[in-house]
């Protein structure tokens, strides 16, 4: 909740709620030691302006003559984009279209499962909302090994 709250100060806005999307256990081996860390992706729900419709659509747009593209440089730097049986998943921006969120900025996409993509858009407007739990802190350790 403090990062957001400073996110949306820096960008002059009030915070709303705050959701902790993913959090990235990343690890590797060294010839001397192990080390790694974690990466937490949140998003910050300020009082952003919402878009028109029409610049909405725009947006969505933009992100779909985009996405192969940048599925492919993605694999690249990643391996293969994931998919499930019958499709690829859904890249998730993570500051959503409708609050302007730039649909082509790649630190702004993130490769979602299905079922958690249209959970993430469900709760994406009670977070925008004030609602609880996006308006509460949260356990000290959400994530267990």
């Amino acid at each position: 909740m403090t990062y957001c709250h400073r996110q949306c100060a820096a960008e002059g806005y009030a915070l709303k709620g705050c959701m902790w999307i993913a959090d990235l256990k990343l690890d590797w081996e060294g010839t001397l030691h192990n080390a790694g860390g974690r990466y937490a992706i949140t998003h910050c729900c300020c009082a952003y302006p919402v878009l028109s419709k029409e610049a909405t659509k725009a947006a969505r747009t933009r992100w779909e003559k985009f996405r192969d593209s940048f599925r492919k440089d993605w694999g690249e730097k990643f391996g293969d984009w994931p998919a499930g049986e019958d499709a690829s998943w859904p890249g998730h921006h993570l500051r959503d279209l409708k609050h302007g969120g730039d649909p082509v900025d790649p630190d702004n996409i993130l490769p979602t499962p299905p079922t958690i993509h249209d959970l993430l858009n469900k709760e994406y407007p009670r977070c925008y909302d004030g609602l609880p739990p996006w308006n509460t802190v949260g356990p000290d350790l959400p994530y267990v090994d």
